[in-house]
């Protein structure tokens, strides 16, 4: 049964089709994965009945003829997605009890195009985190170094642990400033944040509504691209979703870069990078190089201002979402002798300290006398950090860059709230600009960890972002196996 693990996702896919194997029998080697690997506490809530019962339907679709075209292939879901009469948490004390009576649009797109689900996957509190521990329900582990507890990265830490230790054959995340791309360089795995409005973000929990991106963790880059292809769309429903078509990834794979300009920004190589990072950031550059790609160096100057501006308006955005939680509508309430105490006690309980942090931060910056200072001063410096992205992309066909400045740190290293907002440096610019950026694994540094690089493209060019990414996949030919992998 476990040898039904070794097949990505483009492998399964056609597999199944070829009847080498049911979706039955891919759905509960996966069961028997997420039990292998349960230490890790990638899953919250496990669905294993629906999960048959999807399999069973794909495995009679197959039969007849009639195969979509993620027919019977097991995912994750991270918790931020609403899924109809299964527990969402968005990992947090709060919605302990709430259980969606809809199912948001990028999950039910899965669904219509045969994907079966496996259950619910731990993240940061509200996706505020980037290591996985202000989960309310503890901290995932990477399946790399199990014995150095080392952080899975954050916020979606429990979809890339899932994909990463083979109890997920993909996973949804979401990426507000990086929780999709850093996870997956943390975890070995490839990151696709979209450009923002190419997912809908209707029945996500909204934690920054100007941010946050549906996107896929997977094995490879083909496997992105698969099931981007089911996740995008246009949405009526969400105000924010761009209204274009996107042509078949799939059939962007093997193009080459052959002629295409790679932009090297020189913000991106600052002191406190890993020796081991920088290392294969060269040998990148050099794969694109031999590829026939034309490497050019560029500059971003307002990228040094990126990391404060993110936590000025994801902060004062979360502030807004995050006021709906108050134990009068649904959620969790705590009971107080009046409204006010009532209020306090629930989000008092409710909230972890890094959603309090985040929603205080918000609320400063927000309020009267500090509007004007912090948060439109905030929104204009995003302007100029956009049009540094728009300046360069007009000589740059995409850019490279590391995705995170070091490698995964251990559980618990990094309490410092400054210090793990670090982590998001090298991709927050490109989430503030709304551009799709992709994280895939090239190697590992001297200790055992996984290294990620990220590529950034134009707003809506996931098509050449694919087809790049895949270049470097072809030449890294990363293929280890975390040492906490179901085998």
């Amino acid at each position: 049964m476990s040898d039904l693990l070794k097949f990505n996702l483009l492998q399964a896919e056609k597999a199944i089709k070829n009847k080498e194997f049911t979706s039955v029998e891919l759905t509960n080697a996966y069961f028997k994965a997420i039990d292998d690997t349960y230490s890790l506490g990638a899953y919250l809530e496990t669905v294993k009945e629906k999960s048959l019962d999807m399999a069973l339907k794909s495995d009679k679709n197959i039969a007849d003829g009639v195969a979509r075209p993620l027919e019977g292939l097991p995912i994750g879901v991270k918790d931020m997605f609403c899924t109809d009469g299964i527990k969402t948490t968005a990992s947090s004390k709060i919605l302990d009890n709430f259980y969606p009576t809809y199912e948001s649009t990028v999950t039910q797109k899965l669904w219509d195009d045969g994907a079966v689900m496996l259950g619910k996957l731990s993240c940061d509190e509200f996706a505020m985190g980037s290591s996985n521990e202000t989960a309310a329900k503890g901290n995932v582990k990477n399946p790399w170094l199990l014995d150095k507890q080392v952080s899975p990265g954050g916020s979606s830490g429990g979809s890339a642990s899932a994909v990463a230790s083979r109890s997920a054959l993909a996973a949804t995340g979401t990426d507000t400033g990086g929780s999709i791309r850093q996870p997956a360089a943390f975890c070995g795995i490839t990151g696709l944040k979209p450009t923002y409005g190419r997912c809908s973000r209707w029945g996500i929990v909204a934690f920054s509504s100007s941010l946050d991106q549906a996107g896929p963790l997977t094995r490879t880059v083909g496997d992105s691209a698969l099931m981007l292809n089911s996740m995008a769309g246009y949405d009526k429903k969400d105000s924010t979703s761009a209204d274009l078509k996107m042509p078949d990834l799939i059939d962007c794979l093997d193009k080459g870069v052959k002629g295409k300009k790679i932009g090297i920004p020189k913000e991106y190589t600052q002191d406190g990078i890993s020796n081991d990072i920088v290392k294969f950031f060269e040998t990148s550059i050099n794969w694109l190089k031999d590829a026939g790609a034309e490497i050019v160096p560029v500059s971003l100057p307002h990228t040094k201002y990126a990391l404060p501006v993110y936590y000025i308006i994801a902060p004062a955005e979360a502030s807004s979402n995050l006021a709906r939680y108050d134990g009068v509508r649904f959620g969790v309430r705590k009971e107080g002798q009046s409204l006010d105490e009532m209020y306090e006690l629930t989000r008092g309980n409710g909230f972890g300290e890094e959603v309090k942090r985040r929603i205080m931060i918000g609320t400063y910056v927000l309020s009267s006398g500090y509007y004007d200072a912090y948060y439109l001063k905030a929104q204009k410096v995003r302007r100029l950090i956009k049009q540094d992205f728009d300046n360069v992309f007009e000589k740059v066909d995409f850019l490279l860059t590391p995705s995170t400045p070091t490698t995964a740190f251990s559980l618990g290293e990094k309490q410092d709230p400054l210090t793990m907002y670090l982590n998001d440096i090298f991709t927050v610019p490109a989430s503030l600009a709304g551009l799709p950026g992709i994280s895939l694994p090239v190697g590992l540094d001297k200790s055992g960890l996984p290294i990620g690089m990220q590529l950034i493209a134009r707003a809506f060019d996931e098509p050449g972002l694919i087809s790049t990414a895949q270049v470097i996949e072809n030449y890294a030919e990363f293929n280890f196996i975390a040492d906490g992998a179901a085998k």
